[in-house]
């Protein structure tokens, strides 16, 4: 008999992670957490995360979690009019994203990426999911079904790529570690029990073809389909 997962989170738990994220915090969000916290806290530079995603994304795109929309607004993309959409359960965060990215009309849709979900028949090049997963409460097993959901909205031949800040297998400095505590315990993060090892047990079981980068106390995956 199949292994069962635990009961998975309840949907205030779900919502805990992107509570945080409303208009205030958004207009710091560039400058402290995608430059300060980044570079000098989890010792991966933003510029690593540009670089993800102009290896990785296509003509038709999916983001999961997109924050302010600075990576899909600051990368190269392959098409001059690439399609967008934009997936989070915080409106907010769609509104402002939305905005920054209204060049290119993506489209919009509150969803809970935990739980399966529609695109209204859209298929996409690649997603990603960048800074996502240590938001999500659950475990690994759990969060790991994000994949699950978005898989099936990628044409053969497309990509899966983001990253996520590690609890363990990792290293962190002393300020990393008081961050990853204060982040958890106000239920921004619930990424203390996530490992590398575990991470890379969800991709494995999934994927055939993906590679796993740490930096600093981060990992970035890209994904092959």
């Amino acid at each position: 008999m199949a292994d069962r997962l635990p009961a998975g989170p309840t949907r205030e738990e779900v919502a805990a992670g992107t509570a945080v994220y409303d208009r205030e915090w958004l207009t710091q969000y560039d400058s402290v957490v995608l430059d300060r916290i980044c570079r000098r806290i989890w010792r991966c530079d933003s510029a690593e995360m540009l670089r993800l995603y102009e290896r990785n994304i296509g003509e038709r795109h999916l983001d999961l979690g997109p924050g302010t929309g600075y990576y899909l607004d600051a990368c190269r993309h392959r098409s001059a009019r690439p399609r967008i959409a934009l997936v989070d359960l915080n409106p907010t965060v769609l509104a402002e994203a939305a905005e920054r990215l209204r060049r290119f009309r993506p489209a919009v849709f509150e969803r809970d990426v935990l739980s399966p979900f529609t695109l209204d028949g859209e298929q996409v090049d690649s997603v990603g999911m960048n800074f996502l997963l240590h938001c999500l409460p659950g475990g690994m097993p759990h969060k790991a079904r994000v994949f699950d959901h978005a898989r099936v909205h990628v044409v053969p031949g497309g990509r899966i790529f983001g990253s996520t800040v590690l609890g363990t297998g990792v290293p962190h400095s002393s300020e990393a570690s008081r961050l990853l505590e204060s982040l958890n315990e106000k239920r921004t993060f619930d990424n203390l029990d996530d490992s590398l090892d575990g991470l890379e047990a969800e991709l494995s079981r999934r994927f055939s073809d993906y590679e796993l980068t740490v930096r600093g106390s981060v990992a970035l995956f890209e994904v092959s389909l």
